[in-house]
């Protein structure tokens, strides 16, 4: 059998613990494959950890553990951020300003692995895009 490998993005992430139907029926599909080996990225984490302390986000019981037991829920290996990551950085074109994006992106085409992702905008870089 052969495993394919996906980085979910952060939106991806949230919908598959809390409201799988809010993803596309391909997204679905992916999470749902025991062929899948799925991702995310400690960026994600960065990403909600900003977004409950700034109030754009609730996540019971705090965003640590909600984390935690989502990755372990959903069967996820969680990408750590390392040096070609933000190295990958410089050779983005400036077409998407969130930077947390940008790094999930950067990550995505160092790893050689598609990413999971509803955002239109990134399908403007050369990465494999799913939704």
């Amino acid at each position: 059998m052969v495993t394919s490998t996906y980085l979910l993005d952060t939106a991806t992430l949230i919908w598959a613990a809390t409201q799988p139907e809010k993803l596309s029926a391909e997204a679905r599909k992916i999470c749902a494959s025991d062929g899948a080996h799925l991702m995310v990225s400690v960026v994600s984490l960065m990403e909600l950890i900003v977004k409950v302390q700034k109030g754009k986000l609730s996540l019971a019981p705090d965003p640590l553990r909600w984390w935690n037991h989502n990755v372990s829920e959903l069967g996820l290996s969680v990408l750590p951020l390392r040096q070609e990551h933000i190295e990958q950085l410089w050779t983005l074109p400036w077409v998407h300003r969130d930077p947390a994006d940008r790094l999930l992106i950067a990550q995505a085409i160092a790893e050689g692995v598609p990413l999971v992702s509803p955002d239109e905008a990134i399908g403007q870089y050369p990465v494999e895009v799913f939704w």
